[in-house]
């Protein structure tokens, strides 16, 4: 069975952060570690671990860093498991079987190098389960089906293609998908992760659509069906994020149409 290691990285978010270890504690298959890179300007996620006691697989560093993709760095370069995943402060695992049923389907010596399955999240006002199978033929689309809170990584793949860009602030986890989209993988069939619906790329979608773009055109070069991608995602925000978007989006998932 491989060995597990779990980063999370947090900014002055302490009861978010709680939240997601007391998900990690409850898998019935305990990481090999839990790494908890905390770069907050106060103190108080440092003295919560300090006043309460926490598994001995489970540690913390208390320092700033320069923002999220210098802190998943930081996380992946002190991580001594096989397999990194990245589970952000606020988001939990879909059950407590999730570490279990990754380990299983992701053994060493198969030919995945990496992993990914679905994610249990808020949308257009209601909470659906989303992901499909990597395409690598359509990467112009983002991490639309590919969603990076469920993907599981071999540490040999940070060391093969490097870590994140720190020059991202939002879509870092995007130009690493870029990068290994050519490496074998394997589909989990399952939802993974509950997914927090306050974090930054949720918050600034369209800021998180430009830096996609330029991150296509870097590896890819221009492309009109980026282009034309990007606009409909556009429309489709402005439309969810109003009550006739909610409405049209719970028909959908009605239809079983949420993950189209």
């Amino acid at each position: 069975m491989p060995s597990i290691t779990v980063v999370t990285i947090c900014f002055n978010n302490k009861d978010e952060l709680i939240k997601s270890c007391a998900s990690v504690n409850a898998q019935q298959q305990q990481p090999f570690e839990h790494i908890i890179i905390d770069g907050s300007t106060t103190s108080d996620i440092k003295n919560y671990f300090e006043s309460n006691a926490q598994p001995s697989w489970r540690r913390w560093i208390c320092e700033r860093d320069n923002g999220i993709a210098d802190a998943f760095n930081k996380g992946i370069r002190n991580a001594g498991g096989d397999i990194i995943h990245l589970l952000n402060s606020g988001d939990v695992y879909f059950d407590d079987t999730i570490l279990k049923k990754v380990a299983a389907q992701c053994t060493p010596g198969t030919n995945s190098t990496w992993c990914h399955g679905q994610l249990h999240m808020k949308r257009g006002g209601t909470w659906v389960i989303i992901g499909k199978p990597f395409d690598k033929t359509k990467v112009y689309r983002g991490m639309r089906g590919t969603l990076h809170p469920t993907m599981f990584v071999s540490k040999a793949l940070y060391n093969k293609y490097g870590l994140f860009d720190t020059s991202l602030k939002i879509a870092m986890d995007y130009d690493f998908l870029l990068r290994i989209a050519a490496e074998p993988y394997t589909y989990l069939d399952f939802p993974i992760v509950t997914f927090d619906p306050h974090g930054v790329s949720t918050n600034t979608y369209l800021q998180s659509l430009k830096e996609n773009k330029l991150c296509y055109e870097k590896h890819f070069g221009k492309s009109s069906k980026l282009t034309i991608w990007q606009w409909r995602l556009t429309v489709l925000h402005h439309l969810l994020n109003s009550p006739i978007g909610n409405f049209l989006y719970r028909v959908k998932k009605g239809l079983g149409m949420e993950n189209a």
